[in-house]
């Protein structure tokens, strides 16, 4: 009896190991499944690297998963913060205006100093106000502003025998009008001014914000890795560049103007005296006894 159920003990161990083989593989090919697994995997880096020979172990559940990124303006534009790319794109856009500005200018100061030197070779050949303003006619520049007020002064003051009143009166009309002019040619470069000024210090304000920004990644993601702290702050400098990319050309831009300008004003000045010693001859001529006037 003893043998018996000694018998169908061994029979039901033999039965229960058969039934789990399957489910439980042996410890040898337990281990080639590790190591086959083991050269599946990636390796993980062991090592970040730091300064000198130390160096910090990399745990698995903090990894960081450090690739290749292109660092290309564009690329660091579209990954900035919101200020930032705000920033940048206010500050392109004063670039843009700064050359706009400089094409119009160009083209502007151009054409007016080339008509107002022509105007300046017509009215020294004329005699007369009458005669400039007869061959001025077609001529748009200032210098037909100035001979056109002389006259007009001339004949409001026809019946008043003070040549010193008719100077002043026309001076002061000069006056304003040279005043006007100024204005009218040095339109535009307050914005070219305004840009030269405060761009560089907007472009760093969105470098402070990046950078800003750059150190909360840093303490989030508790590594000072190189490779992971230099795309923040590439974008952030990204910013200082573009401000002083839209700054150093308007600085000079608005110097050559300055310098142009002020060459147009003394052409301007020039045809204001001209058409005062125009109208100074004319009214010697006006005052002349009429025999003499007939005998010249």
């Amino acid at each position: 009896m003893r043998r018996c159920v000694r018998a169908w003990a061994i029979s039901l161990v033999w039965a229960a190991l058969l039934l789990l083989a399957p489910a439980c593989p042996s410890a040898h090919a337990q281990k080639a499944d590790d190591q086959a697994t083991a050269s599946e995997a990636p390796s993980l880096p062991r090592e970040i690297s730091g300064v000198g020979d130390h160096s910090a172990t990399v745990k698995p559940g903090n990894m960081i998963e450090i690739g290749a990124r292109e660092l290309s303006p564009w690329t660091m534009f579209l990954s900035a913060s919101l200020v930032a790319q705000t920033i940048m794109a206010g500050l392109a856009f004063a670039s843009l205006m700064t050359w706009t500005t400089f094409i119009a200018k160009f083209i502007e100061l151009f054409f007016v100093r080339r008509r107002l030197a022509a105007a300046l070779e017509i009215a020294a050949r004329a005699t007369s106000l009458a005669d400039a303003s007869s061959a001025l006619r077609t001529n748009k520049s200032v210098m037909r502003a100035f001979v056109v007020t002389a006259i007009n002064e001339l004949r409001l003051s026809s019946d008043i025998d003070n040549d010193t009143g008719i100077k002043e009166r026309v001076a002061s009309t000069f006056s304003e009008i040279t005043r006007s002019e100024s204005r009218r040619i040095r339109f535009g470069m307050g914005v070219l001014a305004t840009i030269g000024a405060t761009s560089p210090f907007i472009g760093l304000f969105g470098t402070v914000w990046g950078i800003m920004n750059s150190f909360i990644g840093i303490s989030k993601s508790q590594t000072t890795n190189l490779a992971v702290v230099a795309p923040g702050i590439a974008e952030a400098l990204l910013a200082t560049a573009i401000g002083l990319f839209a700054a150093i050309p308007a600085v000079m831009i608005y110097n050559h103007f300055s310098r142009v300008t002020k060459g147009y004003l003394e052409l301007v000045n020039r045809a204001a005296g001209m058409a005062g010693r125009q109208l100074s001859r004319d009214l010697d001529r006006m005052r002349m006894p009429p025999m003499q006037r007939a005998a010249e």
